[in-house]
C-alpha cells in the first residue's frame, strides 16, 4: 500500500505569529514534524503544502520530499484543512504518477506525538479499513457535566443536559478532544469530500501530555517545556 504523508503549514497565523517556523529546541517548529515523518519510515512521500515560499524553503532544508505551493484560494482563513490535504494528494499523484491509498496528515502545531502514534494510526487504517482515523485525548471538560453555554434566553445551561442530573464528572459519557496530531484518510474519503467525522470514522486515543495543539503563546511555552523535559529524560 502506498502511503503519503502531508504536512500543511499556512503562513499568517493569528494566535501565534509565524508559529510554523518559530524556534523550538533549536529547530523551526515544522522541522520536528518533518523529522518525525521521516523517522517513522513508512511513507513513500512526505509533502509540505504552504502558501509561503519561506516556509517551503525551510521544509526543503529539513528533508521534505515534495514542496507544494498552495493556491491562494486554499490559503484563506475560512478554508478548512481537508481541501488542502486533497489538493496535496492530487498534486503529488500528478507529479509522481503513483496512486496513494493511504494519506496521513501530521499537524505542525502538535509536535508532542511519538513515532508509535503515527504507526498505530496507520495500523488501524490498514487493519480495520475505516474511512479515516482521528487522534484525540480525553476531554478536559464534559458537555454533560461542566461545559456550559448561553441559551437564547441568556441563561447558563449545560451544553448536553441529561434526563438525570449528574453529580460526578466520572459518571458522564466519555468525551474526547480532537488534538490535530495524527489524522489518516483513505484515498476515496478525500476524493469524495467526506466530512472529517463521518459514519466510518475511528478514534485513536492519545494521552493528554502528548496532545497539546499550539494555538496561543501559552500553548507554545507549554510545548517547549514538555519537549525539553522529554529530551532531558531521553539523554539521561
Amino acid at each position: 500500500m502506498n502511503r503519503l504523508c502531508t504536512i500543511c503549514a499556512r503562513a499568517g497565523s493569528k494566535g501565534v505569529k509565524d508559529k510554523n517556523v518559530r524556534e523550538v529546541l533549536g529547530r523551526p517548529l515544522i522541522a520536528h514534524t518533518i523529522l518525525q515523518a521521516k523517522a517513522a519510515n513508512i511513507f513513500q512521500q512526505i509533502v509540505v503544502s504552504s502558501d509561503s515560499d519561506y516556509i517551503l524553503g525551510i521544509a526543503g532544508k529539513w528533508g521534505a520530499d515534495l514542496l507544494i505551493k498552495r493556491p491562494q484560494e486554499l490559503a484563506a482563513d475560512d478554508v478548512g484543512k481537508l481541501p488542502v490535504i486533497k489538493h496535496s494528494l492530487e498534486t503529488v499523484e500528478k507529479i509522481t504518477k503513483i496512486k496513494y491509498e493511504l494519506i496521513v496528515d501530521l499537524d505542525v502545531t502538535s509536535p508532542l506525538r511519538e513515532l508509535k502514534d503515527i504507526r498505530n494510526v496507520v495500523e488501524m487504517m490498514e487493519n480495520k479499513l475505516p474511512t479515516n482515523v482521528v487522534s484525540a485525548a480525553p476531554a478536559r471538560r464534559s458537555p454533560y457535566f461542566n461545559l456550559v453555554e448561553i441559551n437564547e434566553h441568556c441563561k447558563v445551561v449545560l451544553s448536553k443536559p441529561m434526563e438525570k442530573e449528574l453529580l460526578r464528572r466520572q459518571d458522564s459519557p466519555s468525551c474526547f478532544d480532537l488534538n490535530a496530531s495524527v489524522y489518516a484518510f483513505s484515498r476515496e474519503t478525500l476524493l469524495n469530500n467526506l466530512p472529517l467525522i463521518n459514519s466510518g470514522t475511528l478514534l485513536y486515543e492519545m494521552p493528554s501530555e502528548r496532545s497539546f495543539d499550539i494555538d496561543t503563546e501559552l500553548d507554545l511555552e507549554i510545548v517547549k517545556l514538555l519537549m525539553k523535559k522529554k529530551e532531558t529524560m531521553q539523554n539521561g
